[in-house]
């Protein structure tokens, strides 16, 4: 009897347990499982668990749950007894954009104190672009200023800053920089392979005390596409009058269900173009293996590896340019740039409140470079006498990073924390060399030039070590308002050492520089498609190596000259609305830099670099989007903004109180949509980059003694697009600066010279391409 009441007892223990037992699977609209979704009981919130790799999960006790994954609604419901199967609706709503770059970990946009733009995958498609500059230049308040007839990529930027070359962006490839801190490179984009990018996220202002220096004016994360569930691929091929020809492919697939794989690779050059002495070439691959280990671990492995030559064409005179005369004076400029990077990520979900992501990169990037801009032209009474100077100079490096973030959630509201660390170690060796030139005089052009081995004008090796620690955390104190604040610490030390000695450069040094940087923001959300928000921010930006190392102010073997870091404050204020077919972004913001690096020429027309002591940027940036009918949308981002000197002098000049120079006050770009019928697009659209100062105020001594300013009286530029699907192949024409007007991509004032110098921009010209899909 006893045997059989145990039974009884055991069974009907057994049969409660599992009538307590709830299971399901999580799947979207196309019937595909959804990976990591939170599944939560609504009356014990500690009692949560999280979907496998095939969407399924199991929950124990309450049959009333809740269910979230960002991008998809979150619903409420009762769990059936037996088997459940859930489908997640897609979250299209404004506030409900999903970004990664504030945090590195996913958040909707009305979670985000700051400026954020997302280029999606559909943009992307739908852009046709054959350079970042028309993927970017979308975005309100940016400008990526670069020549489509000869700067092969080659480009300076500006966001809430003058068009420059300075370290203000951050330029970040799946969450971590590109380069090191230290050797920044205003041409790094062109080390990108935009094949490669499933969605671009711009975040406007100071993002410091999540990523560290250089995050000033504007952070760039380029996020690499992943591999697909079904084998898919692509072929294309484009070109135009502008001598220049791209080849793309792309291959992507789940080799099983837990292991994917994905190539993207391009090969892009440029032939007698219409500007001479403008020929390049480059080679893209990227390669991306993604492995779920299990329902709870990721792992990702990417490696890119770029190969790049370009001829450097230099700028044209201010007679050559408003003649139309695209010859150049350069013969032998070159730039060539080699950058292999390698990121391993593990992500490592503990439960469905704590999170950690493990990451590891190495870098390997040689940059060497016949460089047009140190050309010098020697002049006796005016006029050419054959002969210039010059210099070969070769910047390697190798990076070694390491980062660990961890995400902890709790059960009050809604607040979450994240800390991080990171280490970025990375030797650079550095090696400049004159050259002779042999210039013609009757033409202008430098047509050969002679290496003057060993007669260094640099040669070090340095150290470069940046670690860093930080924490960013989140809370909703009541439902419609988030607030974030955040940390970050960063100490730099430099190593340097002069291999010259005696010869060139500075004697040995170790340079160190450290800074906090805060953060603190708040949204407040008054409906699904209205929020607004603040944030306070501070960041900086050490000393570059060469700009350090590298400084006429410095005799050999003299002491490194003393180069502050530029620090700054931004103050922001924005809101982002939907109301009915309308949407409309704007940012107004206050940034204030001390010790802001400046580039001046001394006495020899040689580069300096040194600092200003106060500048001010402050401005409007606004996005608007208007879609009367489903098939036309009107769109418009521009940017108002005003760059001042609060107080700089140069050369027993007060400039305190001046508009800086290469700042425009006016951007924008407007684009009219029409799907005129069914996979068949119509765009229209006119860049707009106003008038500014090439030269600081009253800097220009005139002829009968007076003095003026030197200034770029701005462009107007107007292109079309026309696009067509066809089955699996799409087609596209891109119809450029259809007035065929005179513009120039950047212009700056030469004094020695006593005029601008202009980067011509494109003329009309045309470029087709096709794509087969498959």
């Amino acid at each position: 009897m006893k045997y059989i009441l145990f039974t009884v007892i055991f069974m009907s223990v057994l049969f409660a347990h599992a009538q307590n037992k709830y299971s399901g699977k999580i799947i979207n609209s196309e019937n595909l499982p959804i990976i990591g979704a939170t599944i939560q009981s609504k009356k014990n919130l500690n009692n949560a668990v999280i979907s496998d790799l095939n969407g399924q999960f199991s929950i124990e006790n309450n049959s009333e749950v809740i269910i979230k994954h960002i991008g998809y609604k979150t619903i409420v419901m009762s769990l059936n007894s037996g088997y459940t199967t859930i489908i997640l609706e897609e979250n299209d709503e404004l506030l409900n954009e999903v970004v990664i770059s504030a945090s590195r970990e996913l958040q909707r946009r009305k979670e985000v104190p700051a400026s954020i733009t997302v280029i999606t995958k559909k943009d992307l498609k739908a852009a046709k672009a054959f350079g970042i500059d028309q993927l970017v230049n979308s975005v309100p308040g940016v400008l990526m200023s670069t020549s489509r007839a000869a700067s092969n990529e080659q480009h300076f930027m500006s966001v809430r800053s003058p068009i420059s070359t300075k370290s203000l962006f951050l330029y970040i490839e799946d969450g971590l920089p590109i380069r090191p801190t230290a050797v920044f490179n205003h041409n790094a984009l062109l080390e990108m392979n935009d094949v490669a990018f499933n969605r671009v996220e711009v975040i406007k202002g100071l993002a410091s005390s999540i990523y560290g220096s250089e995050a000033i004016g504007g952070s760039f994360n380029f996020i690499t596409k992943n591999p697909t569930k079904y084998f898919t691929g692509s072929l294309d091929f484009q070109t135009n009058d502008l001598g220049l020809k791209r080849y793309a492919f792309e291959a992507s697939q789940y080799a099983n269900k837990n292991i994917g794989f994905y190539i993207g690779t391009q090969y892009v050059n440029r032939k007698n173009g219409p500007v001479s002495h403008s020929d390049y070439e480059k080679f893209a691959i990227t390669f991306k293996n993604v492995n779920h280990l299990s329902s709870t671990m990721n792992w990702s492995n990417t490696f890119h590896i770029i190969d790049y030559r370009s001829d450097m064409t230099g700028s044209l005179s201010e007679e050559d340019y408003n003649n139309g005369n695209y010859e150049s004076d350069q013969t032998f400029t070159e730039r060539d740039a080699f950058a292999f990077r390698f990121k391993s990520t593990l992500d490592k979900t503990w439960n469905a409140s704590n999170k950690t992501v493990f990451n590891f990169s190495f870098r390997k990037n040689e940059m060497s470079q016949n460089p047009s801009y140190r050309i010098r032209q020697f002049r006796q009474q005016g006029q050419l006498t054959g002969f210039g100077s010059g210099e070969l100079n070769n910047d390697t490096f190798y990076s070694y990073v390491g980062l660990i973030q961890h995400k902890k959630e709790f059960n009050f509201a809604n607040s979450s924390l994240i800390i991080g660390a990171t280490t970025d170690f990375s030797p650079q060796k550095y090696i400049a060399e004159t050259l002779d030139v042999t210039v013609n005089p009757s033409t202008g052009q430098n047509t050969d030039f002679t290496l003057n081995s060993g007669d260094f004008i640099l040669n070090y090796k340095a150290n470069i070590l940046n670690y860093a620690t930080y924490f960013q955390y989140e809370i909703n104190p009541i439902e419609k308002l988030k607030i974030t604040a955040a940390l970050r610490y960063d100490k730099f030390d430099y190593d340097y050492n002069n291999q010259a000695d005696g010869i060139a450069g500075p004697k040995d040094s170790k340079n160190s520089y450290d800074n906090i940087s805060p953060k603190l923001g708040a949204n407040y959300n008054l409906n699904k498609n209205l929020g607004v928000y603040a944030n306070y921010s501070n960041g900086f930006t050490p000393p570059q190596t060469s700009t350090l190392y590298r400084n006429s102010f410095v005799g050999v073997g003299e002491s490194v000259f003393d180069l502050k870091p530029s620090t700054y404050d931004n103050l922001e204020v924005g809101t982002y609305t939907k109301v009915k077919n309308i949407t409309l972004d704007v940012a107004l913001y206050l940034l204030n830099g001390k010790n802001t690096l400046v580039t001046l020429r001394d006495e020899n027309d040689a580069f300096f670099n040194a600092n200003a002591g106060e500048t001010r940027s402050y401005g409007l940036e606004y996005g608007v989007s208007y879609k009367p009918i489903s098939t036309l949308e009107f769109s418009h981002n521009g940017s108002f903004a005003k760059h001042e000197y609060i107080s700089f002098f140069d050369d027993g000049v007060d400039y305190s109180n001046t508009d800086r120079e290469t700042s425009p006050k006016l951007l924008g770009t407007t684009k009219v949509s029409y799907n005129a019928f069914k996979n068949f697009n119509v765009t229209l659209s006119h860049e707009l980059v106003g008038a500014y100062n090439t030269s600081f105020e009253n800097q220009v001594s005139n002829d009968d003694g007076s003095k003026s300013t030197a200034i770029y009286d701005g462009h107007n530029i107007f292109n079309a697009l026309v696009s067509y699907k066809y089955k699996s192949f799409d087609v596209w024409l891109h119809a450029l600066n259809l007035f065929d007007d005179l513009y120039s991509a950047r212009a700056s004032y030469n004094r020695f010279r006593g005029e601008n110098s202009y980067t011509i921009g494109n003329p009309r010209a045309f470029h087709v391409g096709v794509k087969y899909n498959f």
